[in-house]
């Protein structure tokens, strides 16, 4: 957050924006004009707030405080060419066409000149499953429960267009309780790992012993656990609120730490849907952790230290790949480590990354798991659009989870 705010004119507003609630970016970033007014917010203030949103989308915060000092607002700053750009800022010429692509950043779609075949399921329920009805079925009531638990936010216009923009639209084809995407032909005679087409039972993952290692961001949270947290039950994360964890292979990837931006970036719909966000690690490595969190992901982090969620993935084993059959020889880990790049994020290569991650959303209670996804190639990620949907289905209490094992 203060990195976003930066030292310009938004940083003397500070006091006033956490006191109404606006005390992380994601959030900060959905403000509309109604909202900044509502504080008095200058027009300077709202150029810089433009500014910077902007910026963060496209990871160029390294020019918030020279494009704000420079008294231009975001369209005269569009307008530049880019000899002014590179003179006046100091712009290097990657991130010159970075700022200039008028198209979000953290999308969740692959560069077109790298984006592989269309996704398939990996396993459907039956028709007569619950879920399965839940996704044919949209009724009418769901949109109402649903914007009236909108309206309760203070960005009521900016979170409808959101949660409108991820509805899952007609013609789409759902993958399942279990997801990942389609197993595609490599170099050579390599053939991709096989994956379970089965949820996992929720007696795998109910007692698995996590350590908490970060709180959710706020402003003024310390930034790591001060004294060691003790172990706890994984079920406790989720017994009163719904939860979408994030299997996180390796957090110092640079397609990990994207998946976790563009996820972590859409924050105040989870909010409106009362869904938490959290990322789970199989390793504790503190700069890694202090690297991870919260620039790249604000929501809280646990240790598994047993890899008892990344096993549950595997249907019981680790699934876990080679570098060189699993990204050297695979087009589609190729394709994702470019979407990736695409967006500015940072790497390094700390820590173990062969084995892979996935994501779970988890019911509240004992109530199961609504929604498995296998990163079956270095760097999938489990479609917005589909996340969004099952957590949606989630907090209107329309879905009905498989019998607990």
């Amino acid at each position: 957050m203060e990195e976003f705010v930066g030292n310009g004119v938004l940083k003397g507003l500070l006091p006033k924006l956490l006191e109404e609630g606006w005390d992380d970016v994601p959030t900060l970033k959905i403000m509309n004009s109604e909202d900044m007014n509502a504080i008095n917010m200058t027009q300077e203030q709202k150029d810089a707030l433009e500014i910077r949103a902007y910026l963060h989308e496209r990871s160029l915060m390294q020019y918030g405080d020279k494009f704000e000092s420079s008294g231009k607002s975001l369209p005269e700053l569009l307008s530049l060419s880019s000899g002014d750009l590179s003179s006046q800022f100091g712009m290097k010429r990657g991130h010159i066409a970075r700022f200039m692509d008028r198209t979000s950043a953290c999308a969740d779609t692959l560069p077109k000149s790298n984006a592989p075949p269309s996704t398939k399921l990996t396993s459907r329920p039956s028709r007569n499953n619950s879920i399965y009805k839940s996704y044919d079925f949209v009724s009418q009531k769901i949109q109402s429960r649903t914007k009236s638990i909108i309206r309760s936010n203070t960005s009521e216009k900016s979170l409808e267009q959101s949660l409108a923009d991820f509805k899952i639209k007609d013609g789409y084809t759902f993958k399942g309780i279990v997801a990942a995407e389609p197993a595609e032909s490599r170099c050579g005679c390599i053939k991709a790992p096989p994956i379970v087409d089965k949820v996992a039972p929720y007696s795998a993952i109910e007692n698995i012993s996590v350590q908490k290692l970060t709180p959710e961001y706020k402003v003024g949270v310390e930034s790591l656990v001060k004294s060691k947290a003790p172990p706890m039950k994984a079920s406790e994360l989720w017994r009163e609120k719904p939860a979408v964890l994030v299997c996180i292979r390796r957090p110092g990837c640079i397609m990990c730490r994207a998946e976790a931006h563009q996820l972590y970036a859409k924050k105040p719909i989870f909010d409106a849907l009362g869904v938490q966000l959290i990322a789970v690690l199989h390793e504790n490595i503190d700069s890694e952790v202090k690297d991870f969190w919260p620039r790249y992901w604000g929501g809280a982090v646990i240790f598994d230290r047993g890899m008892g969620f990344f096993k549950a993935l595997g249907g019981g084993e680790l699934l876990k790949e080679k570098f060189l059959s699993g990204f050297i020889f695979n087009p589609r880990a190729i394709a994702n480590y470019r979407r990736a790049k695409a967006m500015g994020i940072k790497q390094n290569f700390k820590g173990e990354g062969e084995i892979k991650g996935g994501l779970f959303i988890m019911g509240n209670g004992k109530s199961g798991i609504a929604y498995q996804f296998i990163e079956r190639n270095f760097g999938d990620w489990a479609p917005l659009a589909e996340v969004i949907e099952i957590c949606t289905k989630l907090q209107v209490n329309l879905v009905d989870f498989s019998p607990l094992c």
